[in-house]
């Protein structure tokens, strides 16, 4: 397993002495605006049903996300998180080679090295503004059975268009494309950027998360959407009960209730577009730090002076502030680091501090 997840604010806070309310986490890719308002209370109001096994194949939740989505439900599985379904993907779908598109999420390759599946890495570069190169992949697809592309991109926040994605599902019938959607409702077009309803493709398989745009990741949900003889493999290895009676509960009342979750999606997509513009014009005079176009809320830089990204990380922790050391992912270096942007007065000091490095 990865050391250096986002989001690790009981050290920071272990090492400021302090209580993790104290530490301001931008280091964790979740909805600054989130959870939906109501949502907690809602989970507090259901406590009562942890006294009770929760459904062990999870169906009314797959069924909320069919109705919501507009998907035949036997395209939908329900799952512990985005987590179990890609340490699963090499087992369920007897992966020979797997190409992940990078640099990237440690996961998909931590998922082969897990299961002894060999993989590469096609990788995009920063020369390139790190756009990946689609006639690489392609190329590269065609000695792989099994293609991992996260759309964004984590953490360089690159999206790869949906035709492009379809050309290649169409060019490379035989080999199954795994495309995580995590961090795509946070795109104001997410609706028609969507892969979900393309299932119809047999060798197209989708990742949703519910984690990071309604801010619940310690709920554990998300959904895994492909054509039903995929959803058969993966059944295979599913445990019952893998999905807690509080995870399921909340994912169908934020799909049930569409008149409060989509204007909550609205409200989000406006705010980050608007601080992330806000957040980029004040850093665009850091002479030390090189921003990279991102669709989405969370920023990849590169460091361009004297100081390394433990550096950084190092000086905001300073006060108190944590964000992504990005020397762990495969293909960055200690020459880079993230920001996952929040409120406005949050966003402008971690600025000021930006404005220090050498």
């Amino acid at each position: 397993m990865i050391k250096g997840h986002g989001g690790n604010v009981q050290a920071l806070a272990a090492q400021h002495d302090c209580s993790i309310d104290e530490i301001t986490d931008m280091s964790s890719n979740i909805n600054p605006l989130g959870p939906p308002e109501g949502l907690e209370e809602f989970i507090a109001a259901n406590i009562h049903l942890v006294r009770a096994l929760p459904q062990p194949d999870a169906m009314d939740m797959v069924m909320a996300f069919s109705r919501y989505y507009k998907v035949p439900a036997g395209r939908v599985m329900g799952g512990n998180g985005t987590t179990w379904f890609i340490y699963t993907l090499p087992i369920a779908l007897k992966s020979r080679k797997v190409l992940i598109v990078g640099p990237t999420y440690a996961d998909y390759r931590d998922s082969c090295i897990m299961n002894n599946v060999p993989f590469e890495f096609c990788m995009a570069d920063k020369e390139h503004l790190f756009q990946p190169d689609i006639n690489k992949i392609s190329e590269m697809a065609k000695s792989s059975d099994t293609v991992i592309i996260c759309n964004p991109n984590n953490p360089t926040g690159s999206l790869i268009p949906v035709n492009t994605i379809i050309e290649l599902l169409k060019h490379h019938s035989s080999t199954y494309f795994v495309i995580d959607e995590s961090y795509l409702p946070f795109l104001a077009d997410a609706e028609k950027t969507t892969l979900v309803a393309k299932t119809s493709f047999p060798n197209l398989i989708v990742l949703s998360s519910m984690s990071k745009i309604f801010r619940i990741p310690g709920l554990r949900t998300g959904y895994l959407c492909a054509y039903p003889e995929v959803i058969e493999k993966f059944m295979k290895y599913y445990q019952p009960w893998s999905v807690n009676a509080l995870s399921q509960a909340a994912t169908i009342h934020i799909l049930e209730n569409p008149e409060k979750t989509n204007p909550f999606l609205e409200m989000t997509r406006a705010f980050v577009k608007m601080e992330k513009k806000v957040f980029e014009d004040a850093v665009n005079d850091c002479i030390e730090l090189k921003l990279y176009p991102s669709q989405t809320y969370f920023l990849l830089a590169q460091l361009t002076g004297k100081m390394k990204s433990n550096d950084v990380c190092g000086l905001a922790g300073e006060h108190k502030i944590l964000i992504r050391d990005c020397a762990n992912f495969y293909g960055l270096s200690d020459r880079f680091v993230r920001f996952s942007l929040r409120d406005r007065e949050t966003n402008m000091k971690l600025v000021r501090i930006l404005k220090n490095i050498q």
